[in-house]
């Protein structure tokens, strides 16, 4: 193999083995205590939302002081109003007119609780922060509203039926916000309108923020890779602007002008948006922290706020939908407001084939086959189908490869003291033979992009969340740990053990002692099975089992040509009659000749 091969093979595996360990998640595993995943989380007790810019900030180290307009309102009873549909149950809580619960029907946490997504013990979310004339900046989460549902109410939804609820917060001066929720079933979102009445002498300088303060609760085993995936996001003309705590002790922040379509704040699986209706926002403010936790895990939590004019008039109302969710593409892509752009799906050259081509083919499949993973094992046989014609010929190539290796030795031993001469007379050899000795990049290179969005598409898409397959296999959206060492091993940090990593580390020593011939290259039939299983140790359990049984196709494949050309005597290539030789006499043999 000459020089220039082996720096296009080597240049190949370090761009592969650099992706791939740059994007690998954090090796060890935090579990949660057996009670409620969220309960061991703890919140940063920061202030989430910035005050506008003329009202002296509060202090939040003593009880909150909401001036003579709504001092009356910290004090009351609380009622809560239970809203059931056929995709969630939320709870509306009289104080602060919030968000108490909203627990999703349809998915578990990792240990099979109901999803919650809201922090209950913050006591809800989803609220309004505005300065007031007197020179205070109120959060309406702790004032007491004016209800009409009785306490513990519970409304029922079925069919195309909404509910519609209002409640009030009175001012001293005879003002009123009115907050109304309208809920419809069959979706993952509610309607709410803001009422201002007589409040043009009260609320300061014509701004208001609807504000969700404390993020979306943690569901999953590892809170240090559902930290990997959380983050608040704004979107405006057309781009998304992120925020990413991604050092413990970090606070991050970020101040939009400008009309904002949209906020959010996500975790791993799930996520909170607030849309501007009718395009009456005049910006946003987002702000995230890192803290740890116990069993040496992370925790991100993010506020998010939409910025709202006050135009000052005796009567005005505006409107905010809310989303509360999964990160599923299509439920995500319904909403028309570009909200999948907050997947995890790689980057930018890599999205289209994670949208375009591995979601709808597996959609496509998993609507035959129910088992997800069936559709990854027969997605594994389409991509080897698509590559066989390349993979065939790099194979053919490297047994020519392997029959030369004896003439290219020889060559070694004539030519050792003149490296030149010899790499002319190896590209000589190839030539007369053809032989590519770069054959087998070109396969590789088209599974790069392939596995890369694989990978993204493993580590975000719900629908592998909890999917079983068979045995040990019970989630294919985490690893498949099978065994947990009593010490970590060096460089790696591997404490728990991948059946299918172990199996794909077999198969790939298997394929290695089958292709490899050159005795100066004998450590890689060691070396690299035993690398990708540390690699792939701590990846998705979907994404080894589709590179194992890639692995076991490629296996049989190689079988099969080895079979089918065994014995086979090496020939040179035959030179055509008028050939002018290389790529470029093949397409021009046939061009007028111009005589001198």
């Amino acid at each position: 193999m000459d020089r220039q091969a082996v720096i296009g093979f080597v240049l190949i595996f370090v761009v592969l083995m650099v992706w791939l360990w740059m994007s690998a998640p954090k090796p060890q595993p935090v579990e949660a205590s057996k009670a409620h995943p969220a309960d061991t989380v703890q919140h940063a007790a920061v202030q989430k939302a910035p005050p506008p810019p003329k009202p002296t900030v509060r202090d939040t180290t003593g009880p909150p002081d909401y001036g003579k307009f709504f001092e009356a309102r910290s004090k009351g009873s609380e009622r809560i109003l239970v809203v059931e549909t056929e995709r969630y149950i939320a709870k509306i809580t009289s104080k602060g007119a919030r968000v108490k619960e909203w627990i999703l029907k349809g998915y578990k946490t990792w240990n099979g609780y109901p999803v919650e997504l809201v922090d209950y013990k913050s006591g809800g979310d989803f609220s309004l922060l505005f300065g007031t004339s007197d020179g205070k900046l109120v959060n309406t989460s702790d004032l007491y509203f004016d209800a009409s549902f009785r306490n513990w109410q519970e409304v029922k939804l079925e069919g195309e039926e909404e509910y519609r609820v209002a409640l009030t917060l009175p001012s001293s001066n005879g003002g009123e916000i009115v907050k109304t929720f309208v809920f419809r079933n069959g979706t993952y979102d509610f309607q709410t309108s803001f009422r201002f009445v007589n409040m043009n002498s009260v609320i300061a300088n014509y701004e208001y923020q609807v504000v969700w303060e404390h993020g979306v609760r943690y569901a999953e085993r590892n809170s240090v890779d559902e930290s990997r995936f959380a983050g608040a996001y704004a979107y405006a003309g057309g781009e998304l602007s992120e925020i990413d705590a991604s050092k413990v002790g970090e606070v991050v922040t970020k101040d939009l002008g400008g009309v904002v379509d949209w906020v959010a704040t996500k975790s791993k699986y799930f996520c909170v948006a607030i849309m501007s209706v009718g395009g009456a926002s005049e910006g946003a403010y987002l702000e995230g922290d890192r803290v740890a936790v116990r069993d040496n895990g992370d925790k991100e939590t993010y506020s998010v706020a939409l910025k709202v004019p006050y135009r000052g008039l005796q009567d005005e109302t505006d409107s905010v939908r809310v989303f509360l969710g999964p990160m599923d593409y299509n439920v995500l892509k319904s909403y028309d407001k570009d909200f999948e752009d907050m997947m995890s799906l790689g980057w930018s050259w890599i999205r289209p084939i994670s949208i375009y081509v591995v979601l709808p083919l597996f959609k496509l499949i998993h609507d035959l086959v129910p088992n997800w993973g069936l559709v990854l094992i027969i997605f594994a046989i389409i991509v080897k189908v698509v590559l066989h014609p390349l993979t065939k010929s790099s194979m053919k190539s490297m047994r020519k490869m392997q029959s030369l290796q004896p003439m290219i030795e020889e060559l070694r031993a004539k030519y050792k003291e003149d490296p030149q001469k010899l790499n002319q007379q190896m590209v000589g050899l190839y030539k007369e033979y053809g032989v590519n000795p770069a054959g087998g990049c070109l396969p590789l290179l088209l599974q790069f992009p392939i596995l890369i969005a694989l990978y993204n598409v493993f580590m975000s898409a719900i629908e592998l969340r909890q999917s079983a397959f068979i045995w040990w296999m019970t989630d294919l959206s985490v690893p498949d740990h099978i065994l947990t060492l009593p010490f970590a091993l060096p460089i790696f940090g591997v404490r728990e053990v991948s059946g299918l990593a172990l199996l794909m580390g077999v198969t790939t020593f298997v394929q290695q002692k089958m292709s490899v011939k050159d005795p100066r290259q004998k450590a890689m039939v060691w070396i690299m099975p035993v690398f990708l299983t540390l690699l792939f140790n701590s990846f998705p359990a979907g994404l080894n089992l589709y590179y194992f049984c890639f692995n076991i196709l490629s296996i049989g494949q190689q079988f099969y040509i080895n079979k089918q050309h065994e014995g086979e005597p090496l020939r040179k290539v035959e030179k055509k009659k008028g050939s002018r030789g290389g790529i470029f006499g093949k397409y021009t043999k046939d061009l007028p000749r111009f005589k001198k």
